[in-house]
């Protein structure tokens, strides 16, 4: 096929293979970095598809620079880095790779609900330092997770595995959603309570909510007031959720125990202070970051693109009223 495209950063081998299968040409951003804006004007001039990351700014802009480009395939899950009404309205499809980072992104949450409630990263640094010499009774302390009550905050996929896993940690199970969640109650007798109830009475929090006008800084300092002293709170969602000034001043503070974030509310820059705090465990937005899951993704990414490249309805369309427009 004669198809032109552009691929915004490079992808797992696997999904660049399906578009060279397909494309006369497939250009790739050189640099292991996001492109400026500039080098993404420049880059999707006169191409058939565009491959993008939840780190481009797709904007109305950019859009209308790539004019005869019928799709722009998302390499991620959420897609509010692209205005899609634009691409709606100047007959773009617009995709995205859902349900595949639930698996990595529970596993992960785990991940940090260890390393933070058993100070795992800390324990790692005061050994290397040089500063371990020898057991000592009251080294290290951290807290169990065994018989603890688990909040989740979002009971949707990544909710619900995040839950399942603490089935063998005989955790007693909160949650808060919009709807009921039948596979929680019924298999580990989750309890669906109010946001408040959940704070207070949860050993963990752990949020798993879609980044909302109603979601943002869903987590401030008023809520952060009604958790336990001794509670933590694990981010994995997305970091505006969280009200990272107030988290700040809960972790100086005492008031609560710690926390877990792989986001940051002004990714990648850090909220000052949180730097310096040993009751935190900070990560680089690693929640999909899994050999299986990131090859996934990229192998839907490029099948999204090369079906509408070929005319065909793309399985992950998140705007589906563009097909109207064109027909």
């Amino acid at each position: 096929m004669t198809w032109n495209v552009f691929v915004t950063r490079r992808i797992p081998q696997a999904g660049i293979d399906i578009l060279l299968k397909y494309c006369e040409q497939v250009d790739i951003n050189p640099h292991d970095r996001p492109l400026t804006k500039e080098e993404i004007l420049e880059g999707v001039k006169e191409r058939a598809g565009v491959l993008c990351l939840l780190t481009d700014t797709i904007d109305k802009e950019i859009l209308e620079a790539a004019k005869g480009a019928k799709i722009f395939a998302n390499y991620a899950v959420g897609f509010n880095n692209i205005d899609v009404g634009a691409a709606t309205r100047l007959g773009i499809m617009v995709t995205n790779t859902p349900g595949i980072l639930t698996q990595a992104t529970a596993d992960l949450t785990w991940a940090l609900i260890f390393a933070v409630a058993r100070r795992i990263v800390e324990s790692d640094r005061f050994t290397r330092e040089d500063k371990f010499k020898g057991w000592g009774p009251l080294l290290l302390l951290g807290s169990e997770v065994t018989g603890k009550t688990l909040g989740i905050v979002g009971a949707g996929r990544i909710g619900t595995a995040v839950a399942m896993r603490s089935i063998g940690f005989k955790m007693k199970l909160l949650y808060t959603d919009t709807l009921r969640n039948d596979t929680l109650e019924q298999n580990l007798k989750a309890r669906r309570v109010r946001l408040e109830e959940l704070l207070k009475k949860s050993d963990f929090v752990s949020l798993h909510v879609p980044l909302l006008q109603e979601t943002t800084h869903l987590i401030g300092s008023r809520e952060m007031g009604m958790m336990k002293k001794t509670a933590y709170l694990i981010n994995t969602c997305r970091g505006p959720v969280v009200d990272e000034k107030a988290l700040v001043e809960a972790l100086k503070s005492g008031q609560i125990g710690g926390a877990g974030l792989d986001v940051y509310e002004n990714e990648p820059q850090l909220e000052p202070g949180l730097i310096g705090l040993n009751n935190v465990v900070l990560l680089p937005h690693i929640g999909s970051a899994t050999v299986e899951a990131r090859t996934k993704m990229a192998v839907m990414a490029a099948e999204n693109l090369v079906a509408g490249l070929k005319g065909e309805r793309p399985p992950n369309l998140v705007n589906p009223a563009v097909l109207k427009m064109s027909h």
